[in-house]
């Protein structure tokens, strides 16, 4: 635990533990070594605390296939690269997702349980076994008398027949076939294709390991890697596996086999026999792919690191035979996969809870911005999570034509956005909040039950856990606890035996809960989502989030506003609080009355102090000009508003507008952009792709040098820079250089469409990009607005 002042002393340089790190895709694979040390130096100078290398498809040449002993010898040159720049190296355990294949056999690959049902007569029947598929294989297969059988018997299979005896009418017959899935990698590289691995098998994960991960760790050097990576769990349809009639029997304590065809039909008992089902198949992923490739890498002494949600249908607890918990997902309302993974670590005493942040961040590639970052990042944050991995950084040659190299979807989040200049403070301000948030213990003072038995016995076939669960809960049951200003924890029936009882817990209406689980409820107020707002506060100011941390000897809140609207409200917490900001490090005493602007958020510590008077600011006016602008051709004259899509619609880039400002006598002086717009709706994205409702008043992001100081950057509300060092009585010389996106350069980009054309030529459709016609959609780059002069006396 860290206490108050070791936490108030590291705050605005804080240790390296928390540094946002960046997904690193290595297209192809190919790459240059050169290029590696170049991209790993321009993340450091930037900030950034290490990368997570990922394989994917190739967009151009590949030079290295997967596997090959050159890109082992590239992997190890990144290694000790990222080393010697004080940089985390990641690792993800293959190519694409999920894990698998060429060296996935039919013996090894993930399987479904499928049923052919089928009405017959009163005849007898020999059905031959056919192997319509590589690799089919029946598992049993059963008849019932009647229409709509209530009872079924299982038939003999002998000599390649299925044998159906004589009946005495109608009948129904159910033959359970074991199948291989099909799947394949998901934006495999070249020399990674195949089928992805059976996740209930040890042989399976045991292939992988000897094929893929022990070269590829080998090849970084395990004391180089800070974690191996499994990325989300994304094997569809697979509930089947060789042997799971046996692991069912012994781990429930009765035989499937006579009651297989209950996963298919309902009769008296057969949600029960879902819920078994259901629940072997999580311990069989626990057990034989999480629990292995754990101890797989702690015997290299590095830890495993695993979004452990999705398809195999793992639980929240299912996290703990892993090291280190990842989610994704924003929302802070909402139940993201990033409160899957943060309420496992709550359960399971681990400090650092990742997440996979900017998946789908204002598409297409290059229409993020830093305030898209900072807004998403801080839904992260609210969401329990304190340690963000940028999806991502595309490795791309330098000096190609055209953009360079995109992954499909997210964002492009790397040193060709113009924007780049000001990454060192915006990742500065998300370090120093992640590794706050790192410290102490969460305060979360409500309980959310996980009904896994509904999904359970509704179920037929494979379930994805963590949407079913969402669904099965509703949004009103987050938002109102959220909304209160407090926080909650998802809890299983695995979790309660390391959970002390008692407490809130919200537990769905006519949720199944086993026994055990009742037993640790009674010690609880258990209360329905009808019941649960007569035990919360009033709401607090609309759209502010607030997380809650317990250190050894006070408290600390992180406060977030997650709308594009200024907020001014009351925190009634304590009547004098030390504020510390994010993006300076600085701290003041303020009050209880609080003022957040769009997106913007503070850390407040509730103290014993004075409260200081704010001093009231005399508004000089805005900077009138004349203007010049100079875009690296020379200046010219120009009038503000100056947008330049008007006139340089496919610029991405920087441009100085360049003034004279008249100051008077010595003062604090700042330069206030104002608040910006309220953006259009952009209705092409997709709800999963966040983006800030705000039109920047400098697009989208500016420099402001006076007397050729650096005093500051805007690119967050409040747009505003304190000038006062470089100032002076008289005649000064403002020079504000704008920065706008790589989205411009992308809509007119002539080689990306071809160079897509000539991959998916040579290697197959292994990708689409995503919503690259709307790249030139709702952009404003530019000086919208002249900045106002204010000036306060102390």
């Amino acid at each position: 635990m860290a206490t108050l002042d070791d936490v108030r002393r590291q705050f605005r340089t804080p240790p390296a533990e928390g540094r946002p790190m960046m997904r690193w895709w290595w297209f192809g694979p190919s790459v240059e070594r050169a290029e590696l040390e170049r991209q790993l130096r321009a993340m450091a100078a930037a900030g950034l605390g290490g990368v997570e290398v990922a394989f994917v498809y190739p967009m151009g040449p590949v030079t290295a296939p997967f596997g090959s002993d050159e890109l082992l010898k590239d992997l190890g040159f990144a290694a000790r690269t990222a080393r010697d720049l004080g940089l985390r190296f990641d690792l993800t355990l293959g190519s694409g997702w999920s894990y698998g294949g060429g060296h996935i056999g039919p013996e090894h690959a993930a399987r479904a349980l499928r049923w052919d049902r089928r009405e017959i007569g009163a005849s007898a029947y020999d059905v031959p076994v056919v192997e319509a598929w590589p690799g089919d294989e029946v598992v049993a297969a059963y008849v019932g008398e009647g229409a709509a059988p209530t009872a079924y018997e299982e038939l003999a299979v002998s000599d390649g027949m299925i044998r159906v005896p004589q009946g005495k009418g109608p009948r129904e017959v159910l033959i359970a076939t074991s199948r291989l899935t099909g799947q394949n990698v998901k934006r495999a590289a070249a020399g990674a294709e195949g089928p992805v691995l059976d996740h209930y098998s040890v042989a399976a994960v045991e292939k992988h390991i000897a094929s893929v991960a022990e070269p590829f760790l080998l090849a970084a050097g395990p004391e180089l890697v800070g974690s191996v990576f499994c990325d989300s769990l994304e094997v569809y349809g697979a509930d089947w596996t060789p042997g799971l009639l046996e692991e069912f029997s012994e781990r429930r304590g009765y035989s499937l086999r006579p009651r297989l065809f209950e996963l298919l039909v309902d009769i008296a008992g057969s949600a029960q026999v879902r819920i078994d089902f259901q629940r072997t198949l999580a311990e069989l992923y626990e057990q034989n792919f999480v629990a292995v490739l754990q101890r797989w890498a702690a015997g290299h002494g590095v830890p495993f690191r695993i979004q452990s949600y999705g398809e195999p249908g793992a639980t929240v607890s299912s996290y703990r035979f892993a090291d280190l918990y990842e989610g994704e997902g924003w929302g802070w309302t909402r139940l993201p996969e990033t409160r899957w993974a943060a309420s496992a670590a709550a359960a399971y005493g681990q400090q650092v809870v990742s997440a996979e942040v900017w998946t789908w961040v204002h598409s297409p590639s290059f229409r993020a911005t830093p305030l898209d970052l900072q807004g998403e990042a801080h839904e992260h944050f609210l969401s329990g999570v304190n340690q963000l991995i940028g999806h991502g950084w595309p490795y791309s040659p330098s000096g190609l034509l055209g953009v360079g190299w995109i992954f499909y979807a997210a964002g492009a989040l790397d040193d060709r956005n113009p924007w780049w200049a000001v990454a060192p403070e915006l990742f500065g301000a998300l370090h120093r909040l992640s590794w706050l948030l790192q410290q102490g213990t969460p305060v979360r003072t409500v309980k959310v039950y996980v009904p896994a038995s509904d999904v359970y016995a509704a179920a037929r076939g494979s379930v994805n856990l963590y949407r079913a669960v969402r669904d099965r809960i509703g949004p009103a049951i987050p938002r109102m606890i959220r909304e209160a200003g407090l926080d909650f924890d998802l809890i299983d029936d695995d979790a309660i035996e390391v959970l002390e009882p008692g407490g809130l817990v919200v537990v769905p209406d006519g949720a199944i809960v086993p026994e055990r689980t009742r037993q640790w409820l009674a010690a609880a107020e258990v209360v329905n989502e009808d019941q649960l707002t007569g035990k919360l506060p009033e709401a607090t100011a609309e759209e502010i989030g607030i997380v809650h941390r317990r250190l050894d000897d006070g408290d600390v809140y992180f406060l977030a506003n997650t709308g594009n609207q200024v907020r001014s409200f009351r925190f009634e917490v304590s009547p004098a609080f030390e504020r510390w900001d994010p993006a300076t490090g600085t701290a003041t005493v303020v009050g209880q009355q609080m003022t957040l602007h769009p997106y913007e958020s503070a850390v407040l510590v509730p103290v014993e102090a004075a409260i200081e008077s704010e001093p009231e600011a005399d508004v000089l006016g805005p900077v009138e000009g004349p203007w010049r602008v100079d875009f690296g051709d020379g200046p010219s004259q120009v009038s503000l508003p100056h947008r330049w899509e008007d006139n340089r619609p496919t610029y991405s880039g920087s441009a100085s507008y360049m003034t004279e400002l008249e100051l008077p006598e010595a003062a604090r002086t700042f330069l206030d952009f104002g608040p910006g717009e309220e953006a259009d709706s952009e209705d092409y994205l997709p709800a999963n792709s966040f983006h800030a409702r705000l039109v920047p008043p400098a697009g989208v992001a500016a420099e402001v040098w006076l007397n050729d100081v650096r005093c500051g950057s805007v690119w967050a509300p409040p747009y505003r820079v304190e000038v006062s060092d470089a100032a002076k009585p008289g005649r000064n010389s403002l020079r504000i250089v704008v920065h706008n996106t790589g989205a411009n350069a992308l809509a007119g980009d002539e080689h990306l469409a071809p160079l897509v054309e000539s991959v998916t030529a040579e290697y197959g459709n292994r990708f689409e990009l995503q919503d690259i016609e709307h790249a030139a959609d709702f952009l404003s780059s530019g000086l919208l607005t002249p900045p106002v002069v204010h000036q306060t006396r102390t």
